[in-house]
């Protein structure tokens, strides 16, 4: 049976300790012959959401491939160790939310099972690393096309968890909308797609602070808020030369009122 020739991993691992390296020896191991790429290991510790995000936004961009996601605050726990099947690739990881928005982004779901065939795990599977002794060799026999039925009993992927949908809210001459994500340059993502913008004007206040619509970060004012529409497709705010999210003040998960003036 075909396999992969791509693993891709997204993690809460962060770089100063050696975790994510283990999962890269763990896969070469199994599957030498495999490319990996690191989606990022800079989710926030045990921010589900924020992971759940970047790996759906990331996924379609890639070949198929397995896609290894951990982050996993219920290591160890009676959280399910699940693995999608999708028309674009396999997902894997544990049943907390976070790859719920990757499977709609490869085409949703074909199959899922759960992971209970301990002859594909590591010999001695540690109550704390998942990732090392569960998730990667897993997805090791995924890449090499040892069959997903085999890792173990089929689910009903109605039952995968669902993160909640992010508010969004349109009205007349205002859009409210969550703050997804907020990255490493203070750029915030907003949970609304580009046509929430329609019709509210190039002048707008965020959470009463003055902004203008933009396309790019240069059309701003320097140290002013623009409004503009991400790589994603999402209405996000930055400010050139400086962090949009110090001036309305928000973090993931905020509600934020952007109105005409």
């Amino acid at each position: 049976m075909a396999g992969y020739e791509w693993i891709t991993l997204t993690t809460d691992y962060g770089l100063s300790d050696g975790f994510a390296g283990v999962l890269h020896g763990v896969i070469a191991a199994q599957a030498p012959w495999v490319r990996v790429v690191d989606i990022t290991h800079q989710v926030p510790p045990g921010d589900v959401s924020r992971g759940a995000a970047v790996l759906a936004q990331a996924v379609p961009y890639f070949p198929p491939a397995v896609h290894v996601g951990v982050v996993d605050p219920g290591v160890g726990t009676a959280r399910r160790a699940v693995a999608i099947q999708t028309p674009r690739g396999i997902l894997v990881g544990p049943d907390n939310g976070l790859l719920a928005g990757a499977t709609d982004a490869l085409g949703g779901a074909i199959s899922v099972v759960r992971l209970t065939n301990r002859s594909w795990f590591r010999p001695d599977v540690s109550h704390t690393f998942h990732g090392r002794d569960v998730f990667a060799p897993v997805a090791a026999r995924l890449a090499a096309g040892v069959p997903l039925a085999d890792a173990g009993p089929a689910l009903d992927p109605a039952t995968l968890v669902r993160l909640p949908e992010p508010v969004m809210e349109l009205g007349d001459g205002y859009l409210e909308a969550e703050v997804v994500t907020v990255d490493r340059f203070g750029n915030v993502q907003l949970a609304a797609p580009a046509t929430a913008l329609d019709g509210l004007g190039e002048h707008l206040l965020v959470g009463g602070v003055r902004a203008t619509r933009a396309d790019t970060f240069a059309d701003g004012q320097p140290g002013r808020l623009i409004v503009y529409v991400d790589s994603a497709g999402k209405v996000a705010l930055a400010v050139n030369g400086g962090r949009a999210v110090v001036a309305p003040g928000v973090t993931p998960g905020d509600v934020l009122r952007i109105t005409a003036t």
